[in-house]
């Protein structure tokens, strides 16, 4: 069965189970990268305000192409930024006999769903939830939109719950949907050896933390979305020199975050690229996820597999999923800091570390990349089995 992908760069998240894909037996895979122009390691990150470069192989161990890219001005941030005129005829020439479309609003990738329905099934790739949409006539005209949209896909791959429940209220059926969840390198993250906790703790003793000092840790982009502010409404109402509230990252909002603080116990650390972040966030006690919108939050995943608890808000689309509240994490609403403070207390005051391992251990066993491939895997074998014999199993 042949796979065509059809994506726009090479992202952490997914080159590894792109190989483990390729792996498997009976299934040849192709990634088509609609993003030419990405087509080098380094790209201006406009969230971190920095060109980056990332320390992990991303195009190892599958086949791809860059599809020549016309579009007067690249990129992923709009419709127009992809423009592929080849993309079509590249994939029918290859024979793929699915196509695996990650995101509809570029102007290839809806071309190239549309192009091939009927033709050869397609299966559809995204996390949009319904967690920030508002009422009103723009709701109604969207929803109808994105009706047709998704009329040109035959199967949704769907992350989560949220994600699900979006993919249900704009016409897809529930046979149409498989659960092929959002996951990272939990293997990466994960040490049973304690090396990484030993790293974590000579660099928290650079920083000159103490191994009896309880850290709240964000790491991510500084800008409105992330909301990385929130962390520092914590520290202002969580007093205690027994306290360390560290953020990880660079963006817009670095010099707004910093000016006038006047509290010691809050550290800046630069962004830091992706073979470090298992030390990361093993600086931390609890790591926050404050996003005022975020479709899944994959370093909610990371922070787990870190053995973390985590404190989030309603607003971020893996909560309902990942967080058992009270025993790896807490979901508050959206700003919200008393019950953080309240988590964080707990926290200090109570040895939760074997309770969140194991709770933590059974929620990645779901949300792997093993059961990524293993999904893909099932439903194109349905697939040919339907077309080839008439036969759903």
């Amino acid at each position: 069965m042949k796979l065509a992908i059809v994506t726009t760069h090479p992202i952490q998240y997914n080159a590894p189970w792109f190989k483990l894909l390729a792996e498997q037996p009976g299934i040849d895979i192709k990634v088509f990268y609609t993003w030419e122009q990405a087509n080098t390691n380094t790209k201006f990150d406009p969230g971190f305000g920095k060109m980056v470069s990332w320390d992990i192989p991303l195009l190892d161990g599958y086949e791809y192409t860059f599809v020549k890219n016309t579009s007067d001005s690249p990129g992923s941030h709009h419709y127009k930024g992809i423009i592929n005129p080849t993309l079509n005829e590249e994939i029918k020439t290859w024979g793929a006999e699915a196509v695996l479309v990650f995101g509809w609003p570029f102007k290839s990738h809806l071309a190239c769903m549309r192009h091939f329905k009927g033709r050869i099934p397609v299966l559809f790739r995204g996390d949009s939830t319904l967690l920030n949409e508002q009422p009103g006539v723009k709701r109604i005209l969207r929803r109808l939109f994105l009706r047709y949209v998704y009329s040109f896909v035959d199967y949704a791959l769907y992350v989560g719950s949220n994600n699900k429940n979006y993919f249900l209220a704009h016409g897809l059926k529930e046979k149409q949907l498989v659960f092929v969840p959002h996951a990272i390198d939990n293997d990466r993250f994960w040490s049973e050896s304690g090396r990484l906790e030993r790293e974590a703790l000579d660099w928290r003793a650079r920083l000159g933390i103490t191994n009896d000092m309880f850290v709240v840790l964000y790491t991510g982009k500084f800008d409105t979305v992330k909301n990385p502010a929130y962390i520092l409404d914590i520290a202002k109402k969580l007093p205690g020199d027994n306290f360390r509230f560290i953020l990880v990252g660079n963006g817009p909002l670095e010099n707004e975050l910093k000016t006038g603080l006047n509290d010691d116990r809050i550290i800046f650390i630069d962004f830091q690229n992706q073979q470090l972040m298992p030390v990361v966030y093993r600086l931390g006690n609890v790591i926050v996820m404050s996003s005022k919108s975020e479709t899944w939050g994959l370093a909610v995943n990371e922070a787990m597999a870190c053995n973390r608890p985590v404190i989030t808000n309603n607003k971020v689309g893996c909560a309902v999923d990942l967080i058992q509240p009270s025993l790896n994490g807490i979901i508050t609403s959206f700003g919200e800091v008393d019950g953080a403070i309240d988590f964080i207390r707990y926290l200090d005051n109570n040895d939760s570390t074997a309770t969140i391992s194991s709770v933590n251990k059974k929620l990645l066993g779901i949300y792997s990349f093993r059961n990524i491939v293993s999904s893909i895997t099932g439903l194109l074998h349905n697939i040919y089995n339907r077309r080839n014999f008439g036969d759903s199993k």
